[in-house]
């Protein structure tokens, strides 16, 4: 089952996500997207959310092959990509002076 998923321009990355591994890392996520110890951070579809953090492994739901997520972070644990929320939220900040951080993540994309 593949998966078109689209990636944000400036792809954050946790600390356990090389560059090096990036490329080999999505392709086994658009087309076996079993990865245990991969985390994404999408942008929230939900009006009231602004971002979402989950495992790779649920890209294999069905749901995803339909409404593949826009993703914006790539961690190798839940507490590695809280880390990037922050990262995000605290660079949107300093440049926006607000945290709409959609908005920020967006614009220009």
């Amino acid at each position: 089952m593949a998966i078109a998923l689209t990636y944000h321009p400036e792809l954050y990355l946790g600390e356990s996500i090389s560059e090096k591994n990036l490329r080999r890392i999505k392709k086994k996520l658009e087309n076996s997207p079993c990865l245990s110890r991969v985390y994404l951070l999408t942008i929230s579809r939900n009006p009231f959310d602004l971002l979402e953090i989950y495992e790779a492994r649920q890209l294999s739901w069905k749901y995803y092959k339909d409404n593949p997520p826009f993703v914006v972070g790539l961690a190798g644990s839940h507490e590695e990509a809280v880390g990037l929320v922050e990262q995000i939220t605290r660079e949107c900040l300093h440049k926006r002076g607000d945290c709409c951080l959609k908005e920020y993540l967006l614009c220009g994309v």
